[in-house]
C-alpha cells in the first residue's frame, strides 16, 4: 500500500530516430499536446526496456523495423497526476530503420495526443524541444555523432 507522499516509480523508454538526407543529419520530433517532443512510452509487463523503446517509437511515428544502434542516456523527472506522485526514469536509444522504406509511411499516433511529425536538423533539435530532459537526450546524441 502506498504511503502519503511516496513517489511511485515508472520505467519508460524512447528513441532518437535519425536519418541522413542530402548529407544533413536529421532527427524526428513529434508534436505531442502542443509541444515538440521525442517518442517514448511506459514499459509494459514482461517487456525488456529495449523492446519497449522500439515499440513506442514505432507506434508513435508509424515507422517500422527499427534497430537500436546504441543506448544514449537515461533521464529522470517527477510529476503529479491527481494526488499521486510519480518518478519516471526513461532509457533513451539511438535508432534507425532496417530500410529507408520505413520512413515512407510515417503517421502520428493521434490517440496519444501526437498531431505532427517533423524532421529537424540534429543541431537545431535541442532548441525545438520543450523539456530540459529532452535537451539532455539530444546533447547525448550530438556528442556521440561528433
Amino acid at each position: 500500500m502506498k504511503e502519503s507522499g511516496q513517489i511511485i516509480p515508472i520505467k519508460a523508454a524512447g528513441g532518437v530516430l535519425f536519418r541522413v538526407k542530402d548529407g544533413v543529419n536529421e532527427i524526428l520530433l513529434i508534436r505531442r499536446n502542443g509541444v515538440w517532443d521525442l517518442p517514448k512510452g511506459k514499459l509494459e509487463k514482461g517487456e525488456s526496456i529495449e523492446v519497449c523503446a522500439v515499440r513506442e517509437v514505432e507506434e508513435e511515428t508509424g515507422s517500422q523495423s527499427l534497430l537500436i544502434i546504441a543506448h544514449l542516456c537515461d533521464t529522470y523527472h517527477e510529476y503529479s497526476e491527481g494526488s499521486k506522485q510519480y518518478g519516471k526514469t526513461t532509457s533513451w536509444y539511438l535508432m534507425e530503420p532496417q530500410s529507408n522504406h520505413s520512413f515512407l509511411h510515417l503517421k502520428p499516433q493521434k490517440e496519444e495526443g501526437i498531431t505532427d511529425l517533423h524532421w529537424v536538423r540534429a543541431e537545431q533539435a535541442e532548441d525545438r524541444v520543450h523539456f530540459d530532459n529532452l535537451k539532455k537526450v539530444i546533447r547525448s546524441y550530438l556528442e556521440r555523432d561528433k
